[in-house]
This record gives structure tokens, C-alpha cells and sequence, in this order.
């Protein structure tokens, strides 16, 4: 399992089941908008205190973000 990977399909799969834009996403989080498509893409990890922010703008517990299905 590789956790960059599986958290950034996660936020691709929450952020589409909320039907945000990546720009939205990030407006929500106070993050910029190429941070969130990095994450998506798996170009980034992340510090601690960006995963709860992104959690809390998807409304989603913090451990679902890292679950692999």
C-alpha cells in the first residue's frame, strides 16, 4: 500500500461525492489549488494539520482518508 496514493484517491473520491471543483476544495481548506491537484495526482504528502484541514472542508473523518478499498 502505498499512503500517497490511497489518500489521494480519496480525496479525488470525497471531494467528487461533495461536487467540488479542486479550486473549491482548496478555497475551503485555505490551501491553493495546484497543492490539491498534487495531492490528487500524488505528487505531494502532506503535513499533518493539511490532512485535517482537508477532512474537515470534506466533512469526513480523518482515517477514512487513509482507508484502501
Amino acid at each position: 500500500m502505498d499512503i500517497i496514493i490511497v489518500f489521494g484517491r480519496n480525496v479525488r473520491k470525497y471531494r467528487n461525492l461533495i461536487g467540488v471543483s479542486q479550486e473549491k476544495l482548496a478555497e475551503m481548506c485555505g490551501l491553493h489549488r495546484t497543492y490539491i491537484s498534487d495531492i490528487e495526482r500524488f505528487k505531494r504528502s502532506i503535513s499533518l494539520e493539511n490532512i485535517q484541514k482537508i477532512a474537515v472542508a470534506l466533512d469526513v473523518e480523518i482515517y477514512k482518508l487513509f482507508l484502501e478499498e
